[in-house]
Parts: structure tokens; C-alpha cells; sequence
């Protein structure tokens, strides 16, 4: 929250863009459901973050190695992220909503997209890690060094 101090009481600022990262898992899902409200409540976009990260592909020669064609994962991630969006907030959701998909690490990048946020949110975990861990490595990442003040969402 971006406060402004009017000499006699302090206030919210105006928030213009929230910025969650979903990766399709329940933590992520009640993450953009909570971020979604917030945006309603305070006028600001919704931006929905998916980061893909590259795999390696097995040695060349090995039997599961396909020999089709390979179509570029961040197509179907973007597919796949809509429709979270509307299976979380609806066909018409509350506020704007802007789907973004990039490749790379999950907490470098949305580290990098807090620079220009007034909140950054994310699930206490993802997908990865250990199933007894209270939050995540990205969680933890983006909480310690995100560039605007972060909402890990329970």
C-alpha cells in the first residue's frame, strides 16, 4: 500500500495495477480470487501472471524423444491461464483483467514485474516443493524482495 500523509491522517493512495501470479494451483487460484476483489474495491487492473520455465529436452536419440512437431509451450499456458481466469472470476469479471505469460524463473520475473505494481500477490504455494512447507520458495522470494508491498494469500 502506498500511503500518502495529509498532515493530519494517512490514506491509501490511489492503486492503479495489482499484479498475481497463478500457476494454476489452489493456493494461486484463491490468490487471484482475493487479488480480483481487491482490485474491485480499489479501481486498479488486475494483472494475471503465468511464468513457464523451459525443460530439457532428453539426450537426442532417446526413445522419448517425440519426432512431431513441438508447439510452443507459452500457447498453451496461455490457453490454460484464461481459463483459470474464467473458471475463478467468470465470463464477465469484476474488474480489467490482463492474462500475461513469460518465460523464465517464477520469482525473478515476478519480482521484476512488482517494480511497476502497488501489490503484488501470490499463493503461500504453488505446484513445486514440499507439501509441508508453509510457503513456497517463490512466496518467500517474492516476499523478500518484490519492489512493492506483497499479499501471500493463505
Amino acid at each position: 500500500m502506498r500511503a500518502v500523509d495529509t498532515g493530519e491522517e494517512t490514506t491509501v493512495g490511489e492503486w492503479k495495477t495489482i499484479v498475481v501470479g497463478v500457476d494454476g494451483s489452489p493456493g494461486s487460484r484463491k490468490a487471484l480470487s482475493w487479488a480480483a476483489a481487491e482490485a474491485a474495491e480499489h479501481g486498479a487492473d488486475l494483472v494475471v501472471l503465468n511464468v513457464w520455465e523451459h525443460t530439457l529436452l532428453p539426450p537426442a536419440g532417446s526413445v522419448s524423444v517425440s519426432e512431431h512437431y513441438v508447439p510452443d509451450p507459452s500457447q498453451r499456458t496461455a490457453e490454460d491461464l484464461v481459463q483459470v481466469i474464467k473458471e475463478e472470476l467468470g465470463e464477465r469479471p469484476p474488474v480489467l483483467v490482463k492474462p500475461q505469460v513469460k518465460q523464465g524463473r517464477a520469482a525473478k520475473v515476478l519480482i521484476e514485474e512488482s517494480e511497476g505494481a502497488d501489490l503484488l500477490v501470490v499463493g503461500k504455494r504453488g505446484h513445486g516443493g514440499f507439501a509441508g512447507l508453509v510457503l513456497g520458495s517463490v512466496s518467500q522470494h517474492v516476499a523478500a524482495y518484490a519492489n512493492c508491498p506483497v499479499t501471500v494469500v493463505r
